[in-house]
C-alpha cells in the first residue's frame, strides 16, 4: 500500500504506478491540489518554469495546458535535455499531465470557434505519444472556444484507454464554446462506464446553475463506481482575491470531491500563487502545506 499523496517523498510519488496514484489521491480525503497553468507562456520567473512556482506554493499535480504534444515547447526548459516530461519530473517531483482536447467538428458553437493545432487535439497520434513520453496523467478537456462536447469525450476516453497507461481525467470546466449542459449525472455515468478514472466538473461557484446539491449527486455517482472527481476553477476566478478562492474550495471540500483545480488564468499563465498557498491552507491546514512545500524534491 503507497502513502497518501500529501505525506509522500518526490520519489515515492514518481515510482507509483497509475493505480497506485489513484489510491494515493483517495487516500489523502479531499486535500489534493492540481495546479494548471499555461507551459508555453513565459512564465512568472523568466528562468524557471510555472511548474516549479506551482509546486513550491503548494501544488501536488501539474497540469501543462496548451502544449502542442507533437512539437512541445515549454517555457523555462530550453536548456534542459531530454524529453519534457523528464525534465520536469527531476525539476519539481511531481506527476505531470497534459490536456488533450475532443475536438468536435460538428458541434453546436456558442461562440465564434478556435482552431487549434492537431498536435494539441486528442487523437491516437497524440495519444501514443503522451504514452511514449511517460506523462503521468492526461486531460480530456477543452479551452474557451475550441469545440470540445462531452460526446466526442467520451469516445475519446475508450481511445486513450486503450493507448495510454497513466491516469484519465475527462470532463469539461466550463463550455469550451458547446451549446451543451457542462455536466451532469448521465454524462458523468458515460465517462465512467468509457473508463475515465478522474470525472471533471466546475467547481460549484464558477459555472452558473451548477450547485452544490448537483455535485454531491456526481460525487456519489462517481465513488460508487470506483471513480475520483475533480473540480475545477477554469472561469478566470483562479485571479479572483483570496477570500473567494477559499469560499470556492470549502464548498467543494464539503461535496466531496477528491483533487481541486486552479486554474491558469493569472499573470503569465498560472494562477497568482498567493491563491495556490490560499487554497492549500484552506483545504489542508498550515501543517500538510508546511510538508508539501518544504519537502525537497531530493526526498
Amino acid at each position: 500500500m503507497k502513502k497518501r499523496l500529501i505525506s509522500a517523498n518526490a520519489s515515492e510519488i514518481l515510482a507509483m504506478t497509475a493505480a497506485e496514484l489513484k489510491q494515493s489521491i483517495k487516500a489523502s480525503e479531499g486535500r489534493v491540489i492540481l495546479s494548471e497553468n499555461v507551459a508555453g507562456r513565459e512564465p512568472y520567473i523568466g528562468d524557471i518554469t510555472n511548474a516549479e512556482i506551482a509546486r513550491s506554493f503548494g501544488a501536488d499535480l501539474i497540469l501543462l495546458n496548451g502544449v502542442d504534444v507533437l512539437a512541445p515547447q515549454i517555457a523555462g526548459l530550453e536548456n534542459e535535455e531530454g524529453s519534457f516530461v523528464e525534465a520536469l519530473h527531476r525539476l519539481v517531483g511531481r506527476p505531470i499531465g497534459v490536456n488533450l482536447e475532443p475536438v468536435d467538428n460538428s458541434a453546436n458553437m456558442a461562440e465564434e470557434r478556435l482552431v487549434i493545432s492537431t498536435g494539441r487535439q486528442a487523437n491516437l497520434e497524440t495519444i501514443q505519444e503522451i504514452e511514449r513520453l511517460g506523462l503521468d496523467f492526461v486531460c480530456l478537456t477543452g479551452n474557451p472556444g475550441t469545440g470540445v462536447t462531452n460526446e466526442q469525450i467520451q469516445k475519446t476516453i475508450q481511445l486513450t484507454k486503450e493507448h495510454f497507461s497513466g491516469l484519465i481525467i475527462a470532463g469539461k470546466m466550463h463550455g469550451a464554446g458547446v451549446d451543451e449542459p457542462v455536466s451532469d449525472a448521465d454524462v458523468v455515468k458515460g465517462f465512467i462506464d468509457s473508463g475515465a478514472d478522474i470525472i471533471l466538473v466546475p467547481a460549484v461557484g464558477t459555472v452558473p446553475g451548477f450547485d452544490d446539491e448537483e455535485l454531491k449527486k456526481i460525487v456519489k455517482s462517481a465513488h460508487q463506481h470506483g471513480a475520483l472527481v475533480l473540480s475545477a476553477i477554469g472561469t478566470s476566478q483562479e485571479s479572483s482575491d483570496e477570500d473567494t478562492v477559499k469560499q470556492i474550495a470549502i464548498r467543494n471540500k464539503v461535496c466531496g470531491v477528491d483533487i481541486q483545480h486552479i486554474g491558469d488564468a493569472g499573470y503569465a499563465g498560472l494562477a497568482p500563487v498567493e491563491n495556490i498557498f490560499a487554497m492549500s491552507k484552506a483545504i489542508r491546514g498550515i501543517r500538510h502545506t508546511v510538508s508539501m512545500v518544504a519537502r525537497s524534491i531530493n526526498r
